[in-house]
């Protein structure tokens, strides 16, 4: 295993100091620069003085898309598993006719 990684991210102005493994560097970064463009979105957008309100509209924001993606993921599980049994029962009645 690969020695742990100290990193520091900026995100609304405040610098956080983490200890992570190398291979979450890349993503956390990622995210990190995706706060960044959703905080300015955020405040170019609407009236916001509070940092505060920004991060929270951030968090519900990228929640939102989680969940979103949660639901479409089950819904087309459902599909899948439907035509899954469709095929099924044309493979049963095709063999026992």
């Amino acid at each position: 295993m690969a020695d742990p990684l100290k990193i520091k991210l900026s995100i609304a102005n405040r610098v956080y100091p983490l200890t992570i493994a190398p291979s979450q560097e890349e993503g956390l970064r990622s995210a990190a620069k995706k706060i960044e463009a959703m905080i300015g979105q955020f405040e170019q957008n609407y009236s916001v003085r509070d940092k505060q309100d920004v991060l929270a509209m951030c968090a519900l924001q990228f929640a939102s898309q989680v969940e979103q993606k949660t639901i479409d993921k089950a819904n087309v599980s459902e599909e899948v598993e439907q035509k899954l049994e469709s095929l099924n029962q044309l493979l049963h009645d095709h063999l026992t006719a």
